[in-house]
C-alpha cells in the first residue's frame, strides 16, 4: 500500500537524500521517496506493519535532521 507524508522542516536536499537511502532500508518498506520540493515523503509498505514503520520513519528523520518533523 501506498502512503504519502508531509515532512515539515526539511532543510536540505543532501539530508533528503539520506533520509531516503535509509528509510529504504526498514524491513516493510518496498519503495521510499522524497520529493525536496513538495517536501513529501512517499512510502510503499506493508499495511499491517504502518505503526512500527511510521515509528521507524520517524526515528530516521530526527536522527539525520532533528528539526524535521513528519505528519503522521
Amino acid at each position: 500500500m501506498k502512503y504519502i507524508f508531509k515532512l515539515n522542516n526539511l532543510g536540505c536536499v543532501s539530508c533528503a537524500d539520506k533520509m531516503e537511502r535509509k528509510i529504504k532500508k526498514i524491513n516493510g518498506i518496498s519503495l521510499a521517496s522524497i520529493d525536496f520540493m513538495t517536501q513529501k515523503l512517499l512510502v510503499e509498505a506493508d499495511s499491517t506493519q504502518i505503526e512500527d514503520i511510521k515509528t521507524k520513519i520517524a526515528a530516521v528523520i530526527k536522527k539525520i535532521e532533528p528539526d524535521c518533523t513528519i505528519a503522521i
